[in-house]
């Protein structure tokens, strides 16, 4: 089977609506470089269509009935948006989950130190990454500060055009026989992605005087100890704005694509809709990077608990309901496919590959060595699916990652799979992807957001 470019199919009109939607995606994935970033732009869009506060409600023992939309934030680090249906919650929902974790490098809890009269920052890096990539690039710090007396410190280093960048240096090749001998892997190791922040001493002081110089300005420009980088999350993230790529600007690069493209035409898909039967539900999560442990990743009962609450508002809670509205849910486990590259063929089996600007890609199963670990979505869902995309026109494509035995990975799907409901991962192809500088086309990037409205509207 062999599918269009989906270029072809726009008229001058549609190519301008494309290229205008993406506008938006850029600015997000811009200034949304960490989790809690993501979670606050999402709130803004949301209550700028008319989402309000469900913890609100909770508190105040108000209700909820259909045609309302709520949102709950979980620890600033996870989000739900619920635009509630006329059918009973005991029915199911339409759920699109994307996580908005991306692969990074962490501030270590005790990371300033100096060396040589350089202040550096000791780092543990988050996430399936080549370390390789992250060295020589300018990076930003982004992250958030709680001091004891639970003052939140938001940090943005390395965005704003007068700002200085910090980096992780690298060795020369006249010095790097020994070091270019070595396994990818081994290239750079994870204990020597030490951030380089400063080289100017502190007047006056004579031991560690570049590291008091650091956090002398981080005192004066936001009041900070070194102790409170014990209660913190600082990210490193590569610096500067998410750009055209192509010179035909067909395709877009930009840091942490992978997943917040489809976080992005996941949640204005679900504002496009405006009236369904069953309940339409956004859920955004953490920690899909590192396995989905912890409280705000999918793998804790934040999302379980939530419905309870949301049932309860709308006094129509029982135990049983509960379980019901998840076993009858549906779901797309909204995650990027691995696009082909033709640089690097030899990994995929072609006709079962994810391409740039073929559309959503679909695939059935993930995991890795005869599907370990994978959710495997079945025919009779996906069929449903294939007849809702046709209906609204939508670019589709289904996909494995990889050849088998070749490599392998995971989603959200598995963990909502485990309440009996159908549940298939999609997504947008991209390349490069866990690098600094991912690539995606415009035009995936569309008819994704096309689909995910396809889906909340025939499902």
């Amino acid at each position: 089977m062999e599918h269009k470019n989906t270029w072809t199919k726009y008229n001058t009109a549609q190519i301008a609506e494309v290229m205008d939607y993406n506008e938006g995606y850029k600015a997000y994935i811009s200034k949304c470089k960490t989790e809690r970033e993501c979670v606050e732009a999402a709130i803004l869009d949301a209550k700028a269509h008319g989402y309000v506060d469900l913890k609100t409600i909770i508190e105040e023992g108000g209700t909820v009935k259909a045609g309302d939309k709520v949102y709950f934030n979980n620890m600033g680090k996870a989000l739900v948006l619920f635009h509630i249906g006329t059918e009973k919650l005991e029915k199911g929902m339409k759920i699109l989950g994307a996580h908005i974790d991306s692969p990074r490098i962490d501030l270590k809890p005790n990371p300033f130190y100096e060396d040589t009269e350089l202040a550096l920052l000791d780092t543990h890096y988050y996430g399936g990454i080549k370390k390789y990539q992250w060295v020589t690039m300018p990076l930003a710090l982004h992250g958030v500060v709680i001091k004891k007396d639970g003052t939140e410190v938001n940090i943005v280093i390395g965005e704003a055009e007068e700002d200085p960048v910090v980096g992780i240096t690298d060795l020369l090749p006249h010095l790097a026989a020994s070091q270019m001998e070595k396994k990818a892997s081994k290239v750079i190791e994870g204990e020597d992605l030490n951030i380089l922040i400063g080289s100017m001493p502190l007047e006056g002081e004579e031991k560690d005087a570049v590291k008091a110089n650091i956090l002398k300005w981080l005192k004066e420009r936001y009041d900070l100890e070194e102790e409170d980088f014990i209660s913190a999350e600082i990210e490193a993230v590569p610096a500067g704005k998410a750009r055209d790529y192509g010179v035909d600007r067909s395709m877009i690069m930009g840091y942490g694509q992978d997943d917040r493209v489809c976080a992005y035409t996941s949640y204005t898909a679900l504002f496009e809709v405006e009236n369904s039967d069953r309940t339409n539900v956004c859920l955004l999560v953490d920690k899909e990077e590192v396995g989905s442990q912890g409280a705000t990743g999918m793998g804790s009962l934040f999302f379980e608990n939530v419905v309870a609450e949301l049932m309860n508002c709308m006094g129509d809670y029982s135990e049983l309901k509960v379980r019901r509205a998840l076993q009858n849910s549906v779901m797309l486990s909204s995650d990027v496919s691995a696009a082909f590259d033709p640089n690097y063929p030899a990994v995929n089996e072609k006709k079962n590959a994810a391409y740039l600007n073929k559309g959503i890609s679909f695939n059935k199963y993930v995991g890795s060595r005869g599907k370990a670990g994978s959710n495997d979505a079945n025919p009779e869902f996906i069929a449903k699916i294939r007849a809702a995309f046709e209906k609204h026109q939508v670019s589709f494509q289904i996909s494995e990652l990889g050849k088998v035995d070749e490599g392998g990975g995971g989603t959200i799907a598995k963990y909502m799979a485990v309440y009996n409901m159908e549940v298939i991962d999609s997504g947008v192809p991209v390349l490069s992807m866990h690098s600094p500088w991912e690539v995606v086309s415009k035009a995936d990037v569309y008819e994704a957001k096309q689909g995910y409205v396809a889906f909340l509207k025939e499902m």
